[in-house]
């Protein structure tokens, strides 16, 4: 395999046969170049590049050491549960654990609410997700809450399994790109529908919506709601506004805590626009 692009010292896209693969694996482009072969026995995983632009888009934008320390997650979590995960899982636990790195350098603690729920019913990927914060402490120097440990453990938890309801994920659809649609009103700009915060905006409503349907709700403590509503006014306006929509059309109400989160994502996508 042919080297065609680094986009890291850790991910490369070479070519296949007739296709262009990402490539990746610790030290895979070290003192590699364009055109160069890469060593078979440096390669960790493959992915067929057309199947994962996304994936390929989040190496370039994050600093390499978070797209590592995710794959040396998913090894372990795969090495104790005796099984491997959706490949998907790349792209979901490195975007969540980039974006959580991000939050807690800025000082922003996101309280998981499921907490002790997740610790009790999955206790061996909370006990994955337990490992992984101080992995990243120790990689890192910087200490995740523990309320990450439980995201990271659902991280785990979903990639072993597949499930949904078709017509409940056709409205949830049609809802979220009704929420979507006014967001773009409220704020005068149209977003970019193939970048990762765009997909990541998408599927926080995705899940709020869920969380609303099975009385659940993510939890924010009053203080940080209270510095989140101060520091990005104009995207809490936004979101205050989607949920009147939401409740108006759908009788769905989104509690405030939400509506902080859902700003957070509104923001985040704004820088990218």
């Amino acid at each position: 395999m042919k080297i065609m692009k680094i986009l890291n010292n850790n991910a490369v896209i070479v070519t296949d046969g007739n296709q262009e693969k990402i490539a990746i694996g610790a030290g895979v482009a070290f003192n590699k170049q364009k055109k160069d072969i890469v060593n078979p026995a440096k390669i960790e995983k493959l992915f067929v590049v057309k199947e994962n632009e996304k994936l390929q888009e989040l190496i370039m934008r994050i600093p390499e050491e978070h797209l590592l320390i995710s794959e040396e997650i998913i090894a372990y979590a795969e090495q104790q549960l005796g099984t491997s995960l959706n490949e998907h899982i790349l792209l979901a636990l490195t975007d969540h654990l980039s974006f959580a790195i991000e939050r807690t350098r800025e000082g922003i603690y996101l309280q998981n609410k499921l907490l002790q729920e997740i610790k009790m019913m999955y206790r061996e990927e909370f006990n994955i997700g337990i490992w992984a914060i101080n992995h990243v402490k120790e990689k890192l120097q910087i200490e995740l809450p523990m309320d990450e440990a439980a995201f990271i453990a659902l991280h785990v938890h979903t990639m072993k399994i597949q499930g949904g309801d078709l017509h409940e994920t056709v409205k949830q659809t049609a809802i979220v790109k009704d929420m979507v649609d006014s967001i773009q009103h409220n704020l005068n700009i149209t977003f970019n529908e193939n970048s990762l915060a765009f997909e990541r905006l998408m599927t926080h409503l995705r899940f709020a919506l869920n969380r609303v349907h099975h009385y659940e709700a993510h939890s924010l403590d009053e203080e940080m709601l209270a510095m989140i509503k101060k520091k990005f006014k104009r995207s809490y306006r936004s979101a205050m506004n989607v949920a009147k929509k939401v409740a108006a059309n759908y009788g769905i109400e989104l509690p405030e805590e939400e509506l902080g989160y859902i700003t957070l994502h509104i923001e985040r996508l704004k820088k990218f626009q």
